[in-house]
């Protein structure tokens, strides 16, 4: 994967860089080197633990944006034993922003969707940039279906920018595509449960979002609009991005307080792209933990809770 990194990570990258060359170079016999080399890294710790336990709201959204976040993909061939991939939605094409298939996750069999996103301009185009279009929710609806009929809980990953908003998308009803997995997806008669990976934009986000569980990554965002859609409507300059990102309130733990999603899921320290395995295994954990919890619980009750849980959202004065 290509080096990449953001404005305010780039003093931790030249102190990494250091001590990567420092290393190469080092005897193993040579003590005063040895003690150098163990002072930048504790250096780097610190460091590591300054920048990132201070973050702005939008370091955070740049976060959930960065290009070496794990994809769905990255995931799935780190928490899956096995993952079979299905196409098409039966009805138009195969849309490839999202990513439908049978998983065995520890010893649980289950069906995981997730947008997926490229990381070059050749990948960025195959998947539409995670934005997906009306066959991609009705693939995803039909895996849902599938797993809803054989008793199989459902977990969905979600990174996206939101709903591709092209005119062939709109011309193939893109949001009765995600009302209908809106309805459906209330009344399935299994768990569900939902993961904010990076970015959760708009309907394109909520279209595989009704869940028993609704969880973020700690660095993850979750917003009806974009903060430069909102920055250039509000403010007529899409440069007050980081001005609307802060009024928007669309961090985990601001969505946590506001009751609009159950828990966050804590990263490794400098966001998940830094450790992906360490993000991967606690992910997995934790998508166990919440499968066996809620398996617990009668399918009558399951959905009278979620229609439940989605009703009660938001504050208004009468």
């Amino acid at each position: 994967m290509a080096k990449f990194y953001l404005d305010f990570e780039k003093e931790i990258v030249e102190l990494e860089e250091k001590i990567n060359k420092k290393r190469d170079k080092l005897s193993s016999d040579d003590e005063k080197e040895k003690e150098e080399l163990k002072i930048l890294e504790n250096e780097l710790d610190v460091l590591i633990e300054e920048v990132y336990s201070n973050l702005t709201t939008w370091q955070r959204v740049q976060l959930a944006r960065h290009h070496n976040r794990p994809y769905t993909l990255d995931y799935v061939s780190r928490i899956t034993d096995n993952f079979i991939e299905l196409h098409g939605d039966r009805l138009y094409a195969d849309d490839t922003s999202i990513v439908v298939g049978l998983a065995l996750i520890g010893s649980k069999s289950m069906v995981l969707i997730g947008h997926q996103k490229g990381r070059d301009t050749k990948s960025n185009i195959y998947r539409n940039f995670g934005m997906t279009n009306p066959e991609g929710y009705r693939k995803a609806l039909r895996l849902m279906k599938l797993g809803a009929k054989f008793k199989k809980p459902i977990i969905t990953l979600i990174d996206t920018p939101g709903a591709f908003p092209g005119k062939g998308s709109e011309e193939r009803c893109v949001a009765e595509a995600i009302a209908r997995n809106l309805y459906e997806m209330a009344l399935l008669r299994v768990p569900i449960v939902c993961i904010i990976t990076g970015e959760g934009g708009s309907g394109g986000a909520l279209g595989i979002g009704i869940g028993d569980r609704v969880l973020m990554l700690e660095n993850s965002i979750y917003s009806v609009i974009s903060p430069e859609g909102c920055a250039s409507i509000i403010f007529r300059d899409v440069n007050k991005a980081p001005l609307a990102a802060e009024s928007l309130k669309i961090t985990s733990y601001e969505l946590l307080e506001l009751g609009l999603i159950d828990d966050v899921i804590p990263e490794p320290l400098g966001g998940a792209h830094r450790e992906v395995d360490k993000m991967a295994e606690i992910l997995k954990n934790r998508i166990l933990k919440e499968v066996e919890e809620l398996e617990k619980i009668e399918p009558e009750i399951l959905i009278e809770k979620r229609i439940k849980k989605f009703g009660n959202m938001g504050f208004w004065e009468e």
